[in-house]
């Protein structure tokens, strides 16, 4: 049974959900796919891994599964917040910080496989 709680996927978990990875879909299906979406960082993410101009349909075929969250000016402040904090102690991806600023600003769970990625952040809710 899924629950009602939103939950943004991190660029790993998608990847492993067109991999076919049978735990990851099982966990998304447990959270249910009303509740999964996307950053437009994210999104980005997968813009700039095309190998290709090929590649550009099916990546959009592929995002668009999901909902898209966009990034607004509140969500920059909280990552510009996040780099001052931990820039120098955790050399954190600006790409992680900007998925964890949005998570924090909606107050949703963020589902990665790399917690140490995330975990030293503070009132971010991993999955």
């Amino acid at each position: 049974m899924a629950n009602s709680v939103p939950v943004i996927l991190d660029t790993n978990i998608i990847i492993e959900l067109y991999k076919g990875n049978l735990s990851i879909r099982k966990k998304c299906e447990e959270i249910g796919e009303q509740n999964l979406f996307i950053s437009e960082i994210t999104v980005a993410e997968f813009y700039f891994g095309a190998l290709n101009k090929k590649e550009i349909p099916l990546i959009r075929k592929h995002l668009n599964r999901f909902p898209w969250i966009p990034i607004n000016e509140q969500i920059s402040h909280i990552f510009t917040n996040l780099m001052i904090e931990y820039s120098l102690s955790h050399r954190p991806f600006i790409g992680d910080m900007l998925l964890a600023s949005t998570a924090l600003y909606y107050n949703i769970h963020l589902f990665t496989l790399n917690m140490k990625d995330f975990r030293y952040v503070k009132n971010l809710l991993l999955i």
